[in-house]
């Protein structure tokens, strides 16, 4: 920064303004704030394609492990949501999440509940 204070006149005078005026700091800071963010907003919206053509093409283009981890996914999630619905405890899920194990199952076949001296090995 002491170069910048050494050769700028610009750098200087920004630096003493917002240092003697509070208005112009806060302006300043707003500047700062607000473009990068319009700009970054209008970008994303520019870049965002919401064409279904292209949905569909690279959905036919995927590779078969992107496919299959999204069925999975699709699945798991509903497996999920069907457990909230249906107000199952899932406990023996994080009780397995805790011991560095994941269950995977049947979506319509329940695991018994881990007893809690099993939980504590």
């Amino acid at each position: 920064m002491s170069i910048l204070w050494e050769k700028s006149s610009a750098w200087r005078w920004l630096v003493r303004k917002t240092r003697d005026s509070k208005p112009f700091f806060f302006g300043f800071a707003t500047v700062c704030a607000v473009v990068p963010g319009v700009v970054g907003y209008y970008v994303m919206q520019f870049t965002n394609s919401r064409n279904d053509q292209l949905e569909a093409q690279l959905r036919r283009d995927a590779r078969p492990d992107t496919l299959l981890m999204g069925k999975v996914n699709k699945e798991r999630l509903g497996e999920f949501l069907g457990e909230l619905q249906r107000k199952e405890d899932t406990n023996d899920r994080y009780v397995a999440a805790l011991k560095g194990e994941t269950l995977t199952r049947n979506p319509y076949i329940r695991v018994q509940p881990v007893n809690p001296s099993q939980a504590d090995k």
